[in-house]
């Protein structure tokens, strides 16, 4: 599986939101584009996509902004990807068995199946509270 700069990107986003709303702050997307380097048109585009997927909420206005739809440890990245990303699973098939004509005599198709699992499985166990923590490790000097 090979997550697209969609991906990415929002993956970023949240990890901003997080950072800058921690004391419950609204984050305006103008804010997070001019930390991030990136266009607010596109960010919008991915907070929509992450406020649909349950992991950010809104409010709009003048005064509006992002926040977290739950606390960073109740956030597992799998819910950013699969907002942003759709299926996480390395083959099309796995999702809908109708694009393959050889679902049933596929003889990798368990194959493709366990590494979806481990994929999926992995996501699911990071919660964005890892990923920060992994992120100020890294910036710690040694």
């Amino acid at each position: 599986m090979m997550v697209s700069t969609r991906g990415r990107y929002a993956l970023r986003l949240i990890i901003d939101i997080a950072k800058q709303g921690q004391a419950g702050a609204l984050v305006a997307m103008r804010q997070s584009a001019e930390r991030l380097g990136l266009s607010v048109k596109y960010l919008e585009q991915l907070g929509g996509a992450l406020v649909r997927g349950g992991v950010l909420k809104s409010i709009r206005g003048v005064n509006g902004g992002y926040y977290l739809e739950r606390s960073p440890a109740e956030i597992c990245i799998g819910d950013v990807l699969r907002a942003t990303e759709g299926s996480c699973m390395p083959v099309s098939c796995l999702d809908d068995e109708a694009v393959c004509e050889r679902v049933d005599a596929c003889e990798a198709r368990e194959f493709w199946r366990g590494m979806g699992d481990a994929i999926t499985d992995y996501m699911d166990s990071m919660t964005l509270a890892d990923v920060l923590k992994l992120g100020e490790e890294q910036e710690r000097p040694e």
